[in-house]
């Protein structure tokens, strides 16, 4: 007697992967302060001097991380977090989402600029202008720094707030 099912075999799929945390959405805003840190470095260094072996390597990570973890974070805040908090009729609540979401495409249209000078340090190329680099990093790397501290202090809490009650 068999103490296998009598079925075919079923295919292997994807794992479901569990809607993020308060703590893993927080864990990659440490990461984007550290890689934030990162692109001050990496702008240090090349106008030290050429971009060596090391300095394409943090260009790559840089550029790794804000194209996919930075704008994943994103997306599931958009999905995850904002909605109960524009539903929840506190107009400055809304106000303070709305900012956040008007953050998330002004990150996005700094990220498409900064990027193609970033991908050319990572892969070896002259193509990048280090002015420009040294123009645009401040301004990202304060919108980046102002949106966290925004929602770390206010919308999280809120929305923490609101899951609590939802539950009760």
């Amino acid at each position: 007697m068999s103490t296998q099912p009598n079925r075919a075999l079923r295919p292997s799929r994807p794992a479901i992967v569990a809607p993020p945390t308060f703590a893993s959405l927080n864990d990659t805003h440490r990461r984007v302060m550290q890689m934030l840190g990162q692109i001050v470095l990496l702008t240090d260094r090349i106008d030290a001097a050429d971009a060596d072996a090391g300095t394409r390597q943090l260009a790559a990570e840089i550029c790794d991380f804000f194209e996919s973890t930075a704008r994943a974070h994103h997306a599931a805040e958009e999905q995850l977090v904002f909605p109960s908090l524009l539903a929840s009729g506190d107009a400055e609540l809304v106000q303070h989402v709305r900012r956040l979401q008007q953050d998330h495409g002004w990150l996005e249209e700094d990220w498409l600029e900064l990027a193609p000078h970033l991908r050319a340090v990572a892969e070896g190329y002259n193509g990048y202008d280090i002015d420009f680099l040294r123009t645009a990093t401040p301004i990202f790397t304060e919108l980046y720094r102002e949106h966290i501290t925004l929602e770390e202090t206010v919308v999280y809490p809120a929305s923490r707030q609101r899951q609590v009650e939802a539950k009760a």
